[in-house]
């Protein structure tokens, strides 16, 4: 508890601090650079404060720090280096540029890194020197990260040849899911599920993936960010969403040649 606390509080001044830049510079797309590394110091804290056995709590550390380091540079990449993201602008339009109500979305996320704390809690307390289950969590890690990245580098590499009027991108593992960076990322969570059994609290470890599915499929994921590419692409991507399926990859239900680039968002 002490531990969650204190990224409570650590939380809240990065996410204040985020808030000012995104005043500055206007591109609230530093919040999701802030939440992916915010969720690598939960992983780093709950396995330094973990009272379960050294591996499970080492793993938890370098699986969940690595992945959110990866994520944080990715994104940073992208905050830098374009204007503000489509959907944040678009709530800027929205909320008439209200800083009151930046201010609470920013600290919103400061709670969600709380609640995706609890997969790492839940692993680090596991008192199980080892287990074939922790090979598991190993192999569904590098899964997960090894997919997300993919399906990231392509649409980065495509975002970079695009000229003329924006389509939407098919190529590559785009080609069998429109979200294939979610979906790597949803699969990631399972982990720390993997990691946890054995672990008094185990069940928590489900918020992982469980919340994170919600989050993309109902909540800030998907529904932002195909309301943003409608917004942009019309009829282009109405037909890539007739033919492809929107999380969990499969063969698209009829060929499409390669076109343009479709946003990448990470929740």
């Amino acid at each position: 508890m002490k531990a969650l606390i204190l990224l409570a509080a650590v939380m809240v001044v990065v996410m204040t601090a985020g808030w000012l830049w995104q005043r500055r510079h206007r591109n609230a797309g530093i919040v999701d650079v802030l939440w992916a590394g915010g969720l690598g110091l939960a992983a780093v804290l709950m396995a330094w404060t973990g009272d379960g056995a050294l591996l499970p709590r080492l793993l938890t550390g370098l699986m969940g720090g690595a992945w959110a380091v990866r994520l944080a540079l990715h994104l940073w990449h992208r905050v830098r280096g374009e204007e503000e993201d489509g959907r944040y602008r678009h709530l800027r339009s929205h909320w008439n540029g209200h800083q009151g109500k930046f201010f609470a979305f920013f600290q919103g996320q400061a709670a969600i890194v709380l609640l995706f704390a609890l997969p790492y809690m839940a692993a680090a307390a596991n008192p199980t020197p080892w287990s074939p289950w922790m090979v598991l969590a190993v192999l569904i890690w590098l899964v997960g990260v090894i997919g997300e990245s993919i399906a990231d580098r392509q649409l980065a590499q495509y975002r970079s040849r695009q000229r003329g009027p924006a389509k939407t991108f098919r190529g590559g593992l785009w080609r069998y899911s429109r979200h294939p960076n979610y979906f790597f990322e949803w699969l990631h969570w399972f982990a720390y599920v993997a990691l946890a059994v054995g672990s008094p609290i185990g069940w928590l470890a489900w918020v992982g993936p469980i919340v994170m599915y919600a989050f993309l499929r109902w909540v800030s994921g998907i529904p932002f960010t195909e309301a943003q590419a409608l917004r942009t692409r019309g009829d282009d991507y109405r037909d890539y969403q007739r033919s492809t399926p929107m999380l969990i990859p499969w063969f698209p239900s009829h060929s499409h040649a390669s076109g343009g680039a479709h946003e990448h968002d990470r929740r």
